[in-house]
């Protein structure tokens, strides 16, 4: 036996290659050989920016003596969570069952079948705090295996029985979803809201950017102003909080404090995107300078750093630099003074900069104390300091950055930055964009339309899962509506139809998690709960709906209608996790669709795609088309025609249309009156 990880892509595998530990990665010839030898598997998940994988990592897994414990009593197996979040998803829903709180890094204890008996999370090297040491659960575990045969069978008998549970449908009653039901659920997820500093729940506080997006739109629909307060105070927190990189733009993962101040620091690209996406939403109706600052910083980051030469986007930078948590990012008040001088007292105050440091002896930058933008020259002023910091701060040893290529989450990326290009008319971000879905379609893609997972070093590795398919798609559906290029809609009508014959569930409906020919797991998940990134089923019902929408076809819409109708079940039992299905169906059953007839070229229809700019309307779906004789015949706008041969744009919610408008100033007042009546 050896560490075999040397011969892997993934920064996380990569990072364990050397280590005492005999690491196998996950294959079938893995569990074969588990089977062979008669030991149990510690199947260890984790991922490269992950802070407490480190830890663990340094005080076990490069210890030669806890190495020989692990080497001698298991097979030991090492999976990056981002690579395969297939197996991650199961191993961390067995970990629920038993009562445990999830995270990374996992550590799970299986049998030769890949059946899970036991598991935890982090374990400290030696016993303390309430937690059992790393060697005493190897010696505890590895026992009980051998000589307690009939209590491993018993757990792995009822965890294998809850994970293959959890994929069927609930029995009783099936809610019937309405627009008034989401607005009831708003009402509920705004009770979970921090009045004092913003955000959902307390700490360690996650950005929960689909839940804000229910809030946004409950707010849209009802005129609630408490609704909109909840989201723009959350978002204010996390863009002045240090959850925010002030210097170099981009957001961390989450806060561990219950006011925005401390993150595990590192950054992910699906944070990124979906909060990137909820302030571009938000800001249409605010117009919010500080919103618009930090997308345009946080997208400066993004090309800066996370582009790969591909053209896609890197997955993560990690949390730690030589060995320490935040060391890159952190500051203390001699160093602050010294660069910038007599600015400095003025920085440190703005910044919440303190002589004892605000976080570990050291300062995180937040602007907490003084939310609110000052003046024009106090924030040149402010903007000259932080540069002077960011260019000092660039001559650090950087934090580690995983380079892989996602699929689904590059999905986020493209769709959110294609939008913020067509909305602050920054054409090169919607080439940037275009380029990333080029560089997916030609590295991560087979022959035959099928996606792989993720990308680097020249290989492409692991079947394409739901998600890369909905994210995907929804990029593909985003471009097309911004571009009017014909084979974006046919990109997503190709994957749309893997979907259906390969992750569909012909018995009860939804899609499963992987493919019907991909590697099979103990268990084939399928659900719709939202994660670290928006549930695939949630995604899919948007990317249906836009599809029968913009391209008249009645299966996309009968395949939604049989997806809301099987995870509806759902609502009376957990309708937390569902924020993502929820949203999406309102697109479903409510969207707005802008009919603009006419040429994407023409000054007045693109007058016209300018009003939508002061429209928060995250339900739309815009059809540019020159003839409306080539919509379906049960379309709405079908034969509606260009008045006085001018532009023409009309407004169209479910079999109905306004009149037509061919003025700027006449679409703005429809819309006015649209949105006043849908909040009355």
């Amino acid at each position: 036996m050896e560490n075999t990880l040397g011969q892997e892509t993934s920064p996380y595998l990569l990072q364990h290659q050397d280590n005492p530990v005999h690491w196998q990665p996950w294959s079938a010839e893995t569990l074969a050989l588990a089977k062979k030898t008669g030991k149990p598997i510690l199947l260890s998940v984790g991922y490269a920016a992950c802070h407490w994988c480190h830890v663990m990592a340094h005080e076990s897994f490069e210890n030669d003596e806890t190495a020989a414990v692990m080497n001698e009593k298991f097979i030991n197996i090492k999976v990056d969570r981002e690579e395969r979040p297939d197996i991650d998803q199961i191993y961390q829903n067995a970990l629920a069952l038993l009562g445990e709180q999830g995270g990374w890094p996992l550590t799970m204890f299986l049998n030769s079948a890949g059946e899970p008996f036991w598991g935890g999370t982090y374990f400290p090297p030696q016993s303390g705090f309430g937690r059992p040491g790393f060697v005493s659960v190897l010696e505890t575990v590895s026992e009980i295996f051998k000589n307690e045969p009939e209590k491993v069978t018993k757990n792995r008998d009822a965890l294998t029985a809850a994970l293959k549970a959890n994929n069927k449908g609930f029995d009783g009653d099936r809610p019937k979803l309405t627009l008034e039901v989401l607005d009831r659920v708003a009402e509920r997820y705004a009770q979970e809201a921090d009045p004092q500093y913003g955000g959902i729940g307390s700490a360690p506080k996650f950005p929960q950017t689909y839940v804000l997006e229910n809030l946004w739109r409950s707010f849209l629909r009802t005129g609630n102003a408490g609704l909109s307060e909840i989201v723009i105070k959350a978002l204010s927190a996390m863009c002045q909080g240090g959850i925010y990189d002030h210097l170099g733009g981009g957001f961390a993962r989450y806060s561990t404090d219950a006011y925005w101040l401390a993150p595990h620091f590192e950054k992910m690209l699906y944070d990124n995107a979906q909060i990137l996406d909820l302030l571009l939403t938000v800001h249409h109706e605010t117009k919010s300078e500080l919103f618009e600052a930090r997308i345009y910083e946080t997208i400066g980051w993004l090309m800066r750093e996370m582009r790969t030469e591909e053209g896609a986007f890197a997955a993560t930078i990690d949390a730690d630099s030589e060995g320490v948590e935040g060391k890159f990012y952190v500051w203390s008040k001699e160093e602050i003074d010294e660069i910038l001088g007599d600015h400095a007292p003025h920085f440190r105050e703005i910044y919440g900069v303190l002589p004892e440091g605000n976080w570990e002896n050291t300062n995180i930058l937040n602007r907490l104390a003084y939310p609110q933008l000052q003046d024009m020259e106090t924030e040149a002023l402010l903007a000259s300091g932080r540069q002077k910091l960011f260019d000092v701060r660039e001559s650090r040893i950087r934090p580690g950055l995983d380079d892989k290529v996602l699929t689904d989450w590059n999905g986020l990326m493209i769709a959110t930055l294609a939008k913020a290009g067509q909305y602050f008319d920054e054409a090169d971000w919607v080439a940037a964009s275009e380029a990333a879905f080029v560089a997916l379609t030609t590295h991560s893609m087979d022959k035959d339309g099928r996606l792989f997972h993720s990308y680097r070093l020249g290989r492409a590795q692991h079947s394409g899962l739901l998600d890369d398919y909905a994210n995907l798609s929804r990029a593909a559906l985003t471009l097309y509506e911004i571009t009017g290029k014909a084979f974006y809609l046919e990109r997503a009508e190709q994957w749309v139809d893997i979907l259906n014959r390969h992750f569909w569930d012909d018995t009860e409906g939804g899609y499963y998690y992987t493919a019907d020919d991909a590697e099979a797991l103990i268990v084939r998940t399928k659900n719709a709960h939202d994660n670290a990134v928006p549930a695939g089923n949630g995604v899919i019902l948007e990317v249906l709906a836009k599809l029968h929408l913009l391209t008249g076809a009645r299966e996309p819409f009968e395949k939604a209608t049989d997806l809301v109708r099987f995870f509806s079940a759902e609502l009376g039992r957990n309708f937390f996790p569902l924020a993502t299905f929820l949203n999406n169906f309102e697109t479903l059953i409510n969207a707005r669709q802008v009919i603009l007839v006419g040429s994407r070229e023409e000054p007045e229809l693109i007058d016209l795609v300018h009003v939508l700019k002061d429209f928060s309307l995250p339900a739309k779906v815009i059809n540019i088309i020159e003839d409306t004789e080539e919509l379906p015949f049960d379309h709405p706008a079908k034969g509606k025609a260009r008045q006085e041969d001018k532009a023409t744009a009309y407004l169209c919610t479910g079999p109905t249309c306004s009149l037509p408008t061919n003025t700027a100033a006449a679409f703005r007042a429809l819309l006015e009156g649209e949105t006043k009546h849908a909040a009355t």
